[in-house]
C-alpha cells in the first residue's frame, strides 16, 4: 500500500502538482478572508475537474464545475464589499438547518450513487456523492462566510484523502491532507474573529 502510495505520489502530472499549489493558496488566502483565494481555487478546480473525471470520480469532476462556478461568485460577493473585504463578519448557521441539510444531502447522495452505479464506471458511488453534495454546502457556508464551513471542509476532506489514494491520486490526497490541517486553523481563526464581534466593545473615556 505504502509502495504504491508513493510510486504514484512519483508519477505526479504537472496538472497535479499545479492544481494543488493552487488549491492550498486558496485554503490559506481563504483563512485570511482575502478574495484571491477565489481565483486560486478556482483555477485549481478546473485542473481537477480533468483529474477526477480520468480517474472514474464523476462526482467530484461535477463537483470542481460547480467550484468554478462558486469561484466567480465568491470573487463578486467578496469585492462588491470594497474596503470592509477584509473585515467581513463571520457568521453562523442555526443546528435546525443543519439537519435539514443533511437530510437532504443523504437523500440526494442516495439518487446520485443510484445513477453512477447503473449509468458509469464510478468508484465508491455513496461515498464520491456524499463527499460531493456536503461540499457544495460547504462552498456556499465559505461564501456566506459561515464558520461551519471549517468544520464541513475537515470531514469531507479525510473521507477525500481516502478516495485520492483508492484512485491513485497520490498528489491530490495529500492536498485534502493538507486543506484538513488548514481547515482546522481556519475553524480557530474564525472563531476567534466570531468572538471579538460578539463582545461589546469597552467605552473609552
Amino acid at each position: 500500500m505504502i509502495d504504491s502510495f508513493l510510486a504514484d505520489l512519483r508519477d505526479t502530472s504537472v496538472p497535479e502538482a499545479l492544481a494543488v499549489v493552487l488549491g492550498l493558496a486558496y485554503s490559506v488566502l481563504a483563512v485570511h478572508r482575502n478574495r484571491l483565494c477565489w481565483i486560486a481555487g478556482g483555477t485549481s478546480s478546473a485542473i481537477l475537474v480533468y483529474l477526477f473525471a480520468r480517474q472514474h470520480l464523476p462526482m467530484q469532476s461535477i463537483l470542481q464545475v460547480y467550484y468554478v462556478g462558486m469561484s466567480v461568485y465568491g470573487f463578486w460577493h467578496w469585492t462588491k464589499q470594497g474596503d470592509a473585504a477584509a473585515q467581513r463578519p463571520v457568521s453562523t448557521w442555526p443546528l435546525w438547518k443543519h439537519g435539514l441539510a443533511w437530510l437532504v444531502i443523504l437523500g440526494l447522495s442516495a439518487l446520485s450513487a443510484r445513477w453512477l452505479a447503473q449509468e458509469t464506471q464510478a468508484a465508491w458511488p455513496f461515498v464520491d456523492s456524499a463527499v460531493a453534495w456536503a461540499s457544495v454546502l460547504s462552498t456556499w457556508f465559505v461564501a456566506r462566510v459561515k464558520i461551519e464551513n471549517w468544520l464541513y471542509w475537515m470531514a469531507t476532506d479525510v473521507v477525500l484523502v481516502f478516495l485520492s489514494v483508492q484512485q491513485g491520486l497520490a498528489f491530490v490526497a495529500l492536498l485534502y491532507l493538507g486543506f484538513a490541517c488548514i481547515a482546522a486553523v481556519g475553524f480557530v481563526t474564525w472563531l476567534r474573529v466570531l468572538r471579538n464581534q460578539q463582545t461589546p466593545a469597552v467605552a473609552t473615556t
